[in-house]
């Protein structure tokens, strides 16, 4: 007879309380395999897709895109056994061939509760996961329950990366009439609406539309996922550590010669060779010679943490917002590496794709403000660490060279750090030794 089990939502990195459902990947009736994946999700920190433990039949889907859940609430059923061929005792026989669970899964009985709808009643607490549902009297498949229906029954049709698109413009998906065929709202509809010329929605029954109200010319977009972690993080970052910010110009146009002249060898040819790593080699050079930058403050211990390693952070623009992912013992690592490693975290990042683990436990942190063509800036501290360069852009600039007013190629540096660990004598030193670097980067034979 058919054996249901219910499939959580994982915590996919410590400390998550709760995700949006980007996709799913499956629907009631499709049969599944061990680690196929299932759903795709957002948390706090990333995109992650999710793979089911189990073999078997989806019978139904307890969420919508476009929710949010909270960890641990059953997302998914799946009869594990659609045939009805189980052995009567094969629910107490461990499973051997279901993969190793993932963080937050595991076998223990889990009691959620899913969130009641407003005008409905209570729901009942779900059953334990992965606990065989009561016999019933034939073996027939139950009947794919209908999905919840967001804001009165009123579900936009729009594939995932408009509705991501639509996200990171503040539309709200209601408040639009799709184009597409079958009334799909395209990326074409969002971006009219982004620019205040999209066709209205149709007036659907029962929806409060608590997001869009077209007579003030506003929007309203939900702090969620990325952008409420960094929020959350760059405010206990400003009002923990006390920021000190120092600034410092810099001619590298030795740098940039360098540069064109590397590009040209044999040992970078096919290599993306950009400025930033060119600072990030600076950054781990001048590290060894100012170890206080690359270590943090430990309020609950009452101590300084000294670290020997360089995992260095590089904050990237994406279009689920700021995150950082790290590129780890970037000090080991020579030019070449650390451009290639650069290349492949800022194509994972732009994607979408970068996972918690990348992010996490970074010592010091670049930003480069310089890419959108900005001269410099005040960045805050990434929590957890204890300082931050931002990189601004090269410019071609009046600059005296030997008593004579020439053009040199110009770039601003800005060090923000915590002066609880880092004095002003450390920050000073260490900036200006990133500044020689990059203005003279033969200084690096020096150290």
């Amino acid at each position: 007879m058919p054996e249901y089990k219910q499939f959580p939502l994982s915590d996919t990195a410590e400390g998550l309380t709760e995700a949006d459902i980007l996709a799913w990947h499956v629907k009631p009736g499709d049969p599944v395999t061990v680690n196929q994946i299932v759903v795709e999700i957002e948390t706090a920190k990333a995109a992650v897709e999710l793979p089911i433990p189990w073999a078997g039949v989806v019978t139904e889907l307890h969420v919508e895109p476009g929710q949010t859940v909270e960890v641990g609430t059953p997302i998914l059923t799946v009869d594990v056994d659609p045939g009805g061929t189980a052995a009567p005792a094969a629910a107490e026989a461990p499973a051997e061939e279901e993969m190793k669970p993932l963080v937050g899964y595991g076998s223990k009985a889990v009691v959620t509760k899913r969130r009641t709808r407003k005008g409905s009643a209570p729901e009942a607490p779900a059953a334990p996961a992965a606990v065989a549902a009561p016999p019933a009297p034939a073996p027939v498949a139950p009947a794919p329950v209908a999905p919840q229906q967001p804001r009165g029954g009123y579900v936009p049709l729009a594939k995932p990366p408009v509705r991501r698109l639509a996200k990171d413009l503040g539309v709200d998906l209601h408040a639009l009439s799709g184009t597409a065929g079958g009334g799909v709202i395209s990326r074409e509809d969002v971006e009219r609406a982004a620019n205040g010329s999209a066709p209205a929605a149709a007036p659907q029954p029962s929806t409060v539309d608590i997001g869009y109200d077209p007579g003030t010319r506003e929007r309203r977009v939900p702090i969620k996922g990325v952008r409420k972690a960094t929020a959350n993080a760059m405010v206990q970052s400003a009002f923990t550590a006390p920021h000190v910010t120092e600034f410092l110009t810099v001619d590298v146009t030795p740098m940039m010669e360098l540069r064109e002249k590397l590009k040209k060898s044999r040992e970078f040819a096919g290599t993306k060779l950009t400025p930033l790593a060119f600072a990030a080699k600076a950054v781990c050079l001048a590290a060894k010679r100012t170890p206080d930058v690359n270590a943090v403050w430990d309020e609950a211990a009452q101590e300084i943490v000294c670290k020997d390693y360089v995992h260095l952070g590089i904050a990237a623009a994406t279009p689920r917002g700021l995150v950082v992912p790290k590129i780890r013992d970037a000090d080991s690592m020579s030019l070449k590496e650390l451009a290639i490693a650069l290349t492949e975290l800022t194509d994972v990042a732009r994607e979408g794709k970068t996972t918690p683990a990348a992010m996490a436990n970074g010592t010091i942190t670049i930003t480069n403000v310089g890419v959108f063509g900005v001269d410099t800036g005040t960045p805050i501290i990434n929590p957890g660490e204890s300082a931050i360069l931002a990189v601004g852009a090269i410019r071609d600039t009046p600059w005296v060279v030997d008593g004579q007013i020439v053009v040199r190629k110009v770039m601003q540096l800005s060090l923000s750090f915590d002066h609880r660990v880092i004095d002003g004598q450390q920050g000073s030193e260490f900036l200006a030794d990133v500044g020689a670097l990059l203005a003279d980067p033969a200084v690096a034979i020096t150290y």
